[in-house]
């Protein structure tokens, strides 16, 4: 029996159009300084490049450090995420634990070596500062139906992380990437993300944004269905993250009205739901003080 099926879900695609058309329809409506705001707060402020180095970062952490002063009336974003090997840097300069530490682990962004080089690096990660991991679904075994040692995967992830973070005493998130453009179908994104979540994931994030096709208003809908499904079986809340060509502020209201629709209030803050952007900072402070911002 499908995962799908032991929860009692399947994506009705002719449904799903109807109700992201409705969204699109009303994002102007739905579009506010409080409603933006809100969005910035959930962001993980993301730093993925290949010429990352540890006075890039330290630049970034710095300009949250500030921003507080600089922009009083906005909340911090929720986290700074970063490649492991630079996650200390983060951890030493922030001067507001409330903005964690997230990075990427478990080789992202394709997730193919040995589970014991990915567990070593999830374990380096959290010991380097890690308030969050960001680990991606191994494909490898997922897209050859072999979802045992899929789950498998995120479950050894989940019990590395906890057994750190209980030795270092103080929690771990793990959000766990689903690469939704490259699973295609709203049946597989469901297989994935009921997969992910039985083993212990956090969040289910849509994407790396290493990939063509990422974040999708269908595969976000598709997730956050799979996540209520879950919590009426389980009662148990598990986070979105959407990531990945997340550009403009209205794309951040179209996924906050997505969460809205299908999860309701409870899931609007950053403990249940984030953005993971690079450029959506910006595009925020633009729409709001309504003149091109350009400060991070």
């Amino acid at each position: 029996m499908s995962l799908s099926n032991k929860y009692g879900y399947t994506p009705d695609k002719e449904a799903i159009a109807r109700h992201l058309e409705l969204i699109a329809s009303n994002l102007d409506k739905v579009a506010s300084e409080k409603v933006y705001k809100e969005c910035f707060a959930i962001m993980d402020l993301t730093t993925l490049a290949n010429e990352d180095t540890p006075e890039s970062v330290a630049a970034l952490t710095k300009k949250v450090n500030s921003f507080e002063k600089d922009y009083p009336s906005y909340p911090l974003p929720a986290s700074i995420c970063v490649y492991p090997n630079l996650g200390h840097v983060v951890a030493s300069l922030r001067s507001n634990p409330d903005v964690h530490v997230t990075t990427v682990a478990g080789c992202f962004p394709t997730s193919q070596s040995f589970l014991e080089v990915k567990l070593h690096e999830i374990e380096l990660a959290v010991r380097g500062g890690a308030d969050e991991i960001d680990i991606v679904l191994a494909l490898n075994s997922f897209l050859a139906g072999d979802l045992e040692t899929a789950g498998a995967e995120i479950l050894a992830s989940r019990k590395c992380i906890d057994k750190v973070a209980a030795e270092l005493g103080r929690p771990v998130v793990l959000k766990v990437i689903l690469e939704t453009g490259l699973l295609v179908t709203p049946e597989l994104i469901a297989e994935a993300s009921f997969l992910a979540m039985e083993n212990g994931a956090d969040f289910i994030k849509t994407s790396t944004g290493k990939v063509k096709v990422n974040a999708t208003p269908q595969a976000a809908y598709v997730m956050c269905q799979c996540i209520k499904k879950y919590y009426e079986s389980t009662g148990k809340k598990v986070g979105f993250k959407a990531a990945g060509g997340i550009s403009s502020a209205l794309d951040a209201v179209c996924y906050y009205s997505i969460v809205s629709t299908v999860l309701g209030q409870e899931w609007l803050n950053k403990n249940l739901f984030r953005f993971g952007v690079s450029r959506l900072a910006n595009q925020i402070l633009s729409a709001v003080e309504q003149k091109t911002v350009a400060y991070f």
